[in-house]
């Protein structure tokens, strides 16, 4: 498993969310839910909502679906701030991005305190080389098209999330609230945590390893084909 060797910042300010035609909603805005009530409590933190460019970003995916909702970003790989902790959503975007999307997250991964994958985020992230030599988890319904994305991501079955360093993976879609809630306690203590799940009242996972669903799925661990030096 990799240590992370970035220094942590004891204080997170700039959180940034990175969004791409077809992301999914609840992938997010469940996290950055997390994070806007966060804000009641800590409010110098700022959020970016980060994309190619600034035109609206929807959620819609290739005639998928007849439904779907465009989010206007805030700032484009151009000209990003600087972050402390980046939320990266899934969708079936998530498995065709563009060279240049995959190219921002390789260079920003690196400076971050902190990066959170929610569903098949992680396997984005891991088509960019980022998680290579890492353990991680991803979406269960698609756990087999997931981990084909990263041979060389020791890729934990049963975890609703998987911390290693300062990368946090997740399972699909509702649990990227577990793991920033998971991430809040960590990082501000768990009386936070438990009070922003009653704020949004919601019945947090207190446990990485509750997750039924890589049962339900019938999901198996896959270590990294490939040795890491």
């Amino acid at each position: 498993m990799a240590a992370s060797t970035h220094p942590k910042n004891l204080d997170p300010k700039n959180f940034g969310l990175l969004i791409y035609p077809g992301f999914e909603a609840l992938d997010a805005f469940g996290p950055i839910e997390v994070i806007n009530n966060l804000s009641l409590t800590h409010k110098d933190i700022s959020l970016s909502v980060i994309a190619a460019t600034l035109d609206p970003v929807s959620t819609l995916h290739k005639g998928m679906h007849s439904v779907g909702q465009s989010v206007v970003p805030t700032h484009s790989f151009n000209d990003a701030p600087a972050l402390d902790v980046l939320i990266i959503p899934g969708g079936w975007g998530g498995f065709d991005t563009a060279p240049e999307l995959r190219q921002w997250v390789r260079d920003t991964v690196p400076q971050l305190d902190t990066l959170i994958t929610v569903c098949n985020g992680s396997a984005l992230a891991a088509q960019t080389g980022v998680l290579d030599g890492r353990s991680a988890t991803t979406n269960k319904m698609l756990w087999k098209e997931c981990v084909a994305h990263g041979p060389k991501v020791n890729w934990v079955a049963k975890a609703r999330w998987v911390r290693d360093g300062n990368i946090w993976t997740s399972s699909g879609v509702t649990a990227g609230i577990d793991v920033t809630l998971a991430w809040v306690a960590n990082e501000y203590g768990d009386e936070l945590s438990v009070e922003l799940a009653n704020i949004m009242e919601f019945t947090r996972a207190e446990s990485s390893l509750h997750d039924p669903f890589s049962d339900v799925y019938k999901c198996e661990d896959v270590p990294a084909q490939v040795k890491i030096d």
